[in-house]
């Protein structure tokens, strides 16, 4: 499924994720929960932490991946790159295998995918690694959609 910058926001696949993370208790206590910080290149993301990162930072993009994925590798330094020129973006990477319920939950199909968020709303969700000038294009794109 591909989903690009539109004047619609797409809709969060991740919804059922949000609450079930929400409802899960330890010690009578929520899950901690973190958020990854802008400025501090690329983290890597876990599922306890995915909703409030996408959720408490203005833009956040999020390279699904996997260590034996041919192109996740070449996509890697691409996406590092880019994290660099822009430090005002969160960039955050999530290892499929060791996140399989988070991309089960993101209806992750095909690897490399890269989503990408602004104020907690997906703007873009497609599979396939892109190439800088693209990647870039896309990070354009997201700076100036204004999101109600």
């Amino acid at each position: 499924m591909e989903r690009a910058i539109t004047g619609e926001p797409a809709g969060s696949a991740l919804d059922g994720l949000t609450a079930q993370k929400s409802a899960q208790k330890s010690g009578g206590t929520k899950t901690p929960v973190c958020v990854v910080m802008a400025n501090m290149a690329t983290q890597d993301l876990t599922a306890d932490q995915f909703n409030e990162t996408v959720t408490g930072n203005d833009m956040v993009l999020i390279d699904f991946w996997a260590s034996w994925c041919g192109p996740c590798r070449s996509f890697a330094p691409t996406f590092q790159a880019s994290s660099e020129k822009h430090p005002d973006i969160v960039y955050a990477k999530v290892d499929t295998e060791a996140e399989q319920e988070l991309a089960a939950a993101a209806q992750i199909q095909s690897i490399p995918t890269l989503m990408a968020f602004k104020k907690g709303q997906l703007l873009f969700n497609q599979p396939g690694a892109l190439p800088p000038a693209a990647l870039e294009d896309l990070v354009q794109q997201l700076k100036s959609f204004e999101v109600a």
